[in-house]
């Protein structure tokens, strides 16, 4: 993000400018500005000196003019929560995705790389936020990782995140997934906490409630996207906590959440998407879709555009943004239809989002390009040897989000060995360590893919990125894993012997190197060819990302083995 010096000489040009006694560094004029603080329009030109809003509700001059030709201006949108690795590019090609559709900042948690790569994944998002058009901030990784019970490829303690504090880029610590270790007050995760006490702390607490949901707030965390029905989120909401409802490409809560978004709540209410492929963003759009999705609900427009922008940025201490009024920061989005949200264009700190912004951008050096560590993989790593029970324990997938069910089915035995069952919609799921660390592969069975034959497989396997697999058979299991290896991570389908579908994700074993429309255009092919095996989510790679997820419920799957989250241990 271009960083702007606002010394004695900006402020007296922004004073000058904004009196109108000399011309703007740029005008909007013949604005319709909608405010999000009481839902009026007016007319009217908005100056703009550096990154600054100078003047409104008045006519300017400028050095340069852009006619808004009577459309709508509303504050950029604030994604209070996400993870770019989720759109599988990197921070630049996100930027260029994303930004064209509203969104002048972005607040990430970047442990997707953490996992990987330590202070190292970091310190490249660090980077590149210095050369996004979009204002990316970064909240610091604070469980990498998540749990003891799987093997990641780093960890992160205080004295590795304190370094990083101070850099500009910087709000707090990133969302406390590990709930039960701020209950049981776990010496490191206390360190953690009381390190930033004076700063932002991102909450992470599904399904918290009555004195645990108390205990936690009391280490003052303040904001929690995980909250997956309004009753929840009221509870929430009741005890001081900020909402941040989330619909991303496999967890979709705005539904359920939309009717806590009202002219009482919309101050403690902001919007985020968590994870998002580039090929849900073509088809659906980013934060504007929300938006569009939530005033075609009921929402009131100001409410709805006021959880976009305001919320966030008093959320997270962002004291600079969230209005477009004199001395706020210049994020605005120009609409050719407020309550359908169309974006028209988009003006980031002062500078037109366009080609030649994007283009005048520097360059980050990718890292993270060889951290794929697995040996030969056979089908006989996938074989789960008969045990005396006869009801096995499978992990239930629902469509939309990523708390799973535990459910328990019988299933077939032969040889020695319990298999897959397609026909009761039951196929393998393993988790194959790739850190170089252990070399450890976790089985177990999983229902909802509707698989009927081969295997899909992603070294993206959320929050220690092993390489997850699920598949209606040993060998297309073992051929999907070893061409992610040779990719140096990626998505894969396999059928047999078979690669049917790939897309190498290099950069960390989590994003591509190619610009976000490749990537699009090879996950319609992959999604294609996991029709062509009988999968029946719409979102089948994200989905296999989280079941490896240990710290949200019910059932999961580490390279340890199978996972009770509810009891917070691996089943026997």
């Amino acid at each position: 993000m271009q960083r702007i010096p606002h010394d004695g000489a900006f402020l007296e040009r922004a004073i000058a400018a904004g009196r109108g006694e000399e011309p703007a560094d740029l005008v909007i004029r013949n604005a319709r500005l909608f405010s999000v603080i009481d839902g009026s329009v007016n007319e009217t030109d908005i100056a703009i000196v550096g990154d600054r809003i100078v003047g409104t509700h008045q006519r300017y001059s400028g050095r340069r003019e852009v006619d808004a030709g009577g459309r709508h201006v509303v504050p950029g949108f604030i994604d209070t929560h996400l993870h770019v690795e989720s759109s599988l590019v990197t921070p630049l090609e996100f930027d260029r995705c994303v930004l064209p559709h509203g969104v002048t900042t972005a607040i990430c948690d970047p442990h997707e790389i953490a996992n990987v790569l330590g202070a190292e994944g970091i310190g490249y998002f660090l980077q590149a936020s210095e050369h996004t058009v979009m204002d990316l901030r970064v909240n610091l990784s604070s469980c990498v990782p998540a749990t003891a019970f799987e093997t990641a490829g780093a960890r992160l303690e205080i004295d590795d995140l304190q370094p990083m504090r101070d850099h500009p880029a910087v709000i707090g610590l990133a969302e406390f997934m590990n709930f039960p270790g701020v209950l049981a007050r776990d010496p490191a995760v206390i360190a953690k906490l009381a390190a930033f006490q004076d700063g932002h702390i991102d909450g992470h607490a599904p399904m918290l409630s009555g004195g645990d949901l108390n205990g936690y707030l009391a280490a003052r965390i303040r904001t929690d996207h995980e909250a997956t029905t309004a009753a929840e989120a009221r509870e929430k909401l009741a005890k001081g906590m900020t909402i941040l409802i989330r619909e991303g490409s496999v967890s979709k809560d705005l539904d359920a959440l939309a009717e806590i978004l009202t002219a009482e709540t919309a101050s403690f209410v902001c919007l985020c998407t968590d994870d998002r492929n580039p090929l849900d963003i073509a088809e659906e759009g980013h934060l504007d879709s929300m938006i569009r999705r939530l005033i075609a609900g009921g929402a009131r427009p100001v409410d709805a555009y006021r959880a976009a922008s305001w919320s966030g940025a008093n959320a997270f201490g962002l004291r600079d943004r969230g209005l477009v009024a004199p001395g706020w920061r210049a994020d605005l989005v120009l609409l050719d239809d407020l309550a359908d949200c169309r974006v028209h264009q988009v003006i980031a700190g002062g500078r037109l989002a366009d080609a030649t912004a994007f283009a005048a951008r520097g360059d980050v050096a990718p890292v993270g390009l060889d951290s794929v560590h697995v040996r030969t993989i056979t089908a006989e790593d996938f074989r789960i040897p008969a045990g005396s029970a006869n009801e096995q324990p499978v992990i239930g997938v629902v469509p939309g989000r990523i708390i799973t069910e535990h459910l328990t089915r019988s299933l077939p035995v032969a040889g020695g060995e319990t298999g897959a069952d397609p026909a009761q919609d039951v196929v393998k799921v393993a988790v194959v360590e790739r850190h170089g660390r252990s070399g450890n592969i976790g089985r177990g069975f999983v229902s909802g893919f509707g698989l009927k034959s081969g295997a899909i497989a992603s070294s993206v396997g959320h929050d220690s990125h092993n390489i997850c697999v699920v598949g209606a058979d040993d060998q297309s299991m073992a051929t999907a894993v070893n061409r992610i290896a040779a990719l140096k991570g990626g998505f894969v389908v396999a059928d047999g012997d078979r690669v049917l579908a790939e897309l190498a994700l290099p950069l960390a074993g989590l994003m591509s190197l190619e610009p976000f429309e490749t990537v699009r255009g090879a996950l319609e092919g992959l999604r294609a060819a996991a029709r062509e095996l009988g999968c029946t989510l719409p979102e089948p790679f994200l989905q296999v990302a989280f079941l490896p997820l240990p710290v949200i419920p019910h059932l999961k799957i580490t390279d340890m083995g199978l996972f009770d989250v509810d009891r917070f241990a691996l089943v026997d």
